[in-house]
């Protein structure tokens, strides 16, 4: 497919952080773009603003009539999350439209650049915020396809004069291996989303399989202990060909040493908090620096870098309460969560909040959850998120709750947590989730300044 010839896109499920990119991106190009999704949001509400219609009813007849017809000008775009008896989509189909794929349609706009795609089961949306951070503010430039709303452009697509791209490379239904990349970083490989995969052995071999795109002169940065290798091996914590060392923390804000083989960049300030965001940033200054980035530059860059909404975000932050809101949903990403907000407030009692994201997830590592969710003093545990699926017998949240050894934790509904809230008004309050329990931050974050 010839990118340069669409005049037109339709996106099935463009609220999502994905397809809303390349809604952003082709809307910018000058074409005409439209789409459905299931419910309304911040996001898809932003894209009316910015001129994109959006419909929130499975009704053909809502579709505008300039899609109704083929051709190779026209682009219908869905995510494999919509369901199969969506009856838009197969509209769509039946007129004789090709359907494509996010990550195809990543595919084929990444085909002509020079593509840096960063994979991993978590922190592949910091780390691909963090290279495009870089190499805008050095004046490198580049365009991206985030998977989250950089806090520095507010926007999950940026756009550049230069050939190069950077792209969040997205495991889900194998679809990073559209990809041809240049440079490849692949942050982790934690067993997840085994209702695709099935088991842990074919998720890494899937990763291997992104690993075996990169073109030919390209480059592997890999995490140190996968169960696969590149060229540049990583890590936070003095392993690897490339790491971090003198991690500290100095008036509330991370500060590490960045070593390689020729020597180290010493007393890089982090503009981002986390133990884990730090070797994130090892891995961005390592794929920057392959492209001649002068070490200043990055350092610079690095210091001015303020995250990725919903990563590690602060929503409240006064004398009385500190409130934090995280996309975390896999136990090893609550694991470094927690961890980061022990290390920086070793002295305050932790209220979580959290919301289970699939029931299959949360029955698959339910010991997990209930290790690092034993970690919090006050646990209030939502219901689980369901996304895609249907419920799966005996896997609830007072089934996970019972596997917690914690004795102040509770099973609560979205306005329950709004009571306990402000009937407590706690000092150190977190939201971790993926799923709607976005939608308690305004409240909370009303209800924690009020309480001042």
């Amino acid at each position: 497919m010839n990118i340069d010839n669409i005049k037109r896109v339709y996106l099935i499920g463009i609220g999502g952080i994905g397809m809303s990119g390349l809604a952003r991106y082709f809307h910018r190009l000058g074409c005409e773009v439209a789409g459905y999704d299931k419910t309304e949001s911040d996001l898809t509400d932003t894209l009316v603003q910015e001129g994109i219609p959006v419909i929130y009813e499975d009704n053909i007849d809502a579709i505008p009539e300039s899609f109704t017809h083929t051709g190779s000008d026209t682009l219908i775009i869905y995510t494999p999350a919509v369901p199969k008896e969506l009856k838009i989509k197969n509209h769509l189909s039946n007129l004789g439209h090709e359907l494509y794929k996010r990550s195809q349609v990543l595919g084929f706009i990444s085909a002509s650049r020079f593509t840096i795609a960063v994979a991993g089961t978590h922190g592949k949306t910091t780390t691909s915020t963090m290279i495009a951070h870089i190499l805008k503010d050095s004046g490198y430039d580049c365009s991206a396809f985030l998977g989250g709303i950089s806090s520095n452009y507010d926007s999950n697509v940026l756009f550049g004069a230069n050939n190069t791209v950077v792209v969040e490379a997205d495991e889900y239904d194998r679809s990073f291996l559209t990809l041809h990349p240049n440079i490849a970083v692949v942050t982790s490989a934690d067993a997840d989303h085994l209702d695709i995969y099935g088991d842990e052995s074919h998720l890494i071999e899937s990763f291997s399989l992104f690993l075996d795109r990169v073109v030919e002169g390209g480059t592997r940065i890999v995490k140190t202990g996968l169960p696969f290798k590149g060229q540049i091996s990583y890590s936070g914590k003095g392993e690897g060909d490339v790491y971090a060392e003198n991690i500290h923390v100095r008036d509330g804000e991370f500060y590490f040493d960045y070593v390689h083989h020729d020597g180290k960049i010493s007393d890089i300030h982090l503009g981002i908090p986390g133990i884990h965001n730090v070797e994130n940033a090892v891995a961005a200054i390592t794929a920057a620096r392959l492209l001649s980035i002068a070490d200043a530059k990055i350092v610079k860059a690095l210091s001015t870098f303020k995250g990725v909404k919903r990563r590690f975000e602060y929503v409240v932050r006064n004398p009385q309460t500190i409130y934090i809101d995280d996309y975390a949903h896999h136990p090893e990403e609550l694991r470094a969560f927690i961890s980061s907000m022990r290390k920086l407030y070793p002295a305050k009692k932790l209220t979580v909040i959290f919301q289970p994201h699939l029931f299959s997830r949360t029955r698959d590592f339910v010991d997990g959850f209930a290790e690092v969710l034993a970690m919090a003093d006050e646990l209030l545990l939502m219901e689980i998120y369901p996304a895609r699926e249907l419920p799966i017998e005996g896997v609830t949240s007072t089934w996970l709750a019972d596997k917690i050894a914690l004795e102040n934790k509770r099973v609560v509904s979205p306005q329950e947590v709004l009571n306990i809230i402000k009937e407590e008004k706690p000092e150190l309050v977190v939201t971790v989730g993926a799923g709607d329990i976005d939608r308690l931050i305004k409240p909370l974050k009303a209800i924690l300044n009020d309480a001042q």
